[in-house]
């Protein structure tokens, strides 16, 4: 197996701590530019990491790597609330992806327009949802929901896109998350 990505990417990341005890190649990619983007180019036509390739086909989308990893190496399934939590994780952490990007090419995203509104609507109302699944209990274990609340939270704080404090939640799970060794060995900061 092969895992095409960078290190600072939370959907790589994810991946990366499912494979933790799994034998694997990872090709830390510059996907910007440079005949990294052109391998990426090669193996997977969105352009985008994750990416898996093994047994002679390309699997695109952290989402689906997992489901097909679940399936070949009998992790538990996704249940249909874990879908849904895992739809909200990556409604924000697509925002946050979109507002970084769009700030590294020099927008001026405070600016009072409506796209850069809409994303932060969703990114509050996310995480305000999320907080909520936490005070009632929920991401409780340590199954890939988990693994991936844990990545998003990470990789905001990481590339400073929000400070979290309103979400006191999430920064106490993001605590208790935060010395596992799989965590601390795919720490985009090292």
């Amino acid at each position: 197996m092969k895992l095409y990505g960078s290190t600072t990417s939370p959907y790589v990341r994810r991946i990366r701590i499912v494979l933790a005890s799994t034998e694997h190649e990872f090709l830390n990619l510059q996907i910007f530019s440079g005949e990294d983007r052109e391998l990426l180019a090669s193996r997977n036509p969105t352009l985008k990491v994750p990416c898996l390739e093994d047994d002679g086909q390309m699997i695109f989308d952290s989402r689906i790597i997992y489901n097909y990893l679940a399936d070949k190496l009998d992790h538990d399934g996704l249940s249909w609330e874990e879908e849904n939590q895992l739809t909200l994780i990556d409604a924000a952490n697509d925002s946050f992806v979109q507002l970084m990007l769009l700030k590294r090419s020099d927008f001026d995203i405070g600016e009072d327009k409506m796209y850069y509104r809409l994303q932060n609507e969703r990114i509050e109302a996310v995480l305000g949802a999320l907080s909520n699944q936490l005070d009632a209990g929920g991401f409780s274990g340590w199954t890939y929901p988990e693994i991936c609340l844990y990545s998003m939270i990470d990789w905001v704080l990481f590339r400073e896109l929000h400070s979290m404090k309103e979400y006191p939640q999430l920064l106490t799970f993001h605590e208790k998350h935060h010395d596992r060794i799989e965590v601390t060995a795919t720490d985009p900061r090292s």
